[in-house]
């Protein structure tokens, strides 16, 4: 998946996106990671579901950063660096300053794992994103154990990062959505 940079986002009419207040009162109580993904939800309910290229310039770069986080956390959590890098993915977390954009966010240590991880996709991007058997891909694992070190911070901080991101959310709500009362 080729997606154009985070900050070619600028667009005469951005989506607007909604999130109900009783929905948000709802996931706060659930927890942060409920929280985060009410936003989550709401910006791909506003572009139809999935980040293209054609749709990016509809959100803002904050917008585009938690989608970003959406994608890593989910390939991440699953089946790791390499999941993610077989996946089609490397390019949009790596290419793209989602890196730069979570430092932002004042989160230097996940930036700091983006940034070493890019540098192995560098490296190995070619052999593990060529298609393959379920079994050349379980193979990858073993193949690439330099990314382990990597997947095992990531899990490690998961739950921290996650907290992160759902304060910097609720400080800045006016960057990822529109809160409405029913």
């Amino acid at each position: 998946m080729v997606i154009c940079s985070f900050f070619c986002t600028f667009a005469l009419v951005m989506k607007e996106v909604i999130v109900k207040d009783a929905r948000l009162q709802q996931a706060a109580m659930e927890g942060m990671d409920a929280f985060v993904q009410v936003f989550v939800d709401a910006i791909r309910e506003a572009i139809g579901g999935e980040l293209t290229a054609e749709n990016m310039p509809e959100l803002n770069a904050d917008q585009i950063t938690l989608l970003a986080w959406d994608m890593l956390h989910e390939e991440l959590m699953d089946g790791g660096f390499v999941q993610l890098i077989h996946n089609g993915l490397g390019e949009f977390i790596f290419k793209n300053p989602f890196a730069k954009a979570v430092k932002l966010w004042g989160m230097r240590d996940l930036s700091k794992l983006i940034y070493e991880a890019h540098t192995l996709w560098l490296k190995h991007r070619e052999e593990i994103e060529k298609e393959c058997s379920d079994e050349e891909f379980m193979a990858l694992f073993e193949k690439y154990p330099e990314f382990d070190d990597l997947d095992d911070t990531f899990i490690e901080n998961e739950e921290e990062w996650t907290d992160d991101i759902a304060h910097y959310i609720d400080d800045n709500l006016e960057r990822f959505a529109t809160i409405e009362n029913e």
